[in-house]
């Protein structure tokens, strides 16, 4: 059975997850400060957190921060706090996913399962990947649509890649910038607009009907096609 750690201080939005998650055929574990939530990641290494920022003994934030220093456990962030600080703060501290109360919990489900499927223990993973008429071969660093080469530069290459291998996942400004441009990057948000703008052009995505390339307001990007099997 799936475990999931509920970490919130508010019984009745404890109750209500219990209620939920444990009729989805999950098992439910639950904490209502930071300090209990570590200790039970530690103890009992449960397959997802739920988290809200909120605590009484410390943020949210810092139990990322901590847990991040030793476990590579998914986190979903379940939080009053709508503030695109506080979401871009959480997602750079480790978490997997921002959702804000309130909520609805069919949403919740369905990031819990896709944040459960990324997080699958890693096994070698094709060098080429396909979704719908695109493809990008990670081995040779090739992009075709259609069939046919498309010309992209080295940073163009570098933003993509790190899109495609992280399908699904919310990808803040800063982790872009850091991981294409290098760790002396992080506040050149403006860098990523041109090289995204850039990027659809050539794989003919459209910001306002994506079918690539989802924008994420003020936080960051998401790659929302799922690679092709078979």
């Amino acid at each position: 059975m799936t475990s999931v750690l509920v970490v919130d201080d508010e019984p009745q939005i404890v109750r209500a997850l219990r209620a939920s998650l444990s009729a989805h055929g999950y098992e439910v574990l639950t904490a209502a400060t930071g300090e209990d939530a570590l200790a039970q990641a530690a103890a009992s290494a449960p397959d997802c957190m739920i988290l809200d920022l909120g605590l009484p003994d410390m943020d949210g934030t810092d139990v990322i921060t901590q847990l991040r220093s030793w476990s590579e456990m998914p986190v979903i962030v379940l939080s009053a706090r709508e503030e695109q600080v506080d979401k871009v703060a959480a997602l750079d501290a480790g978490a997997d996913d921002y959702l804000s109360k309130p909520f609805g919990i069919d949403e919740l489900l369905a990031r819990i399962r896709a944040t459960l499927r990324r997080a699958k223990p890693a096994e070698p993973g094709p060098t080429v990947l396909r979704f719908g008429e695109l493809e990008i071969d990670l081995e040779r660093r090739l992009v075709k649509r259609d069939g046919e080469p498309i010309h992209v530069t080295p940073t163009e290459y570098g933003l993509l890649e790190a899109m495609v291998t992280n399908p699904g996942k919310l990808l803040t400004h800063q982790w872009l910038l850091r991981r294409v441009w290098g760790r002396g990057y992080g506040e050149e948000s403006h860098y990523l607009r041109i090289y995204v703008r850039q990027l659809r052009r050539k794989l003919g995505d459209d910001a306002a009907h994506p079918i690539y390339v989802a924008t994420e307001p003020g936080v960051g990007y998401r790659w929302i096609y799922e690679p092709d099997h078979g």
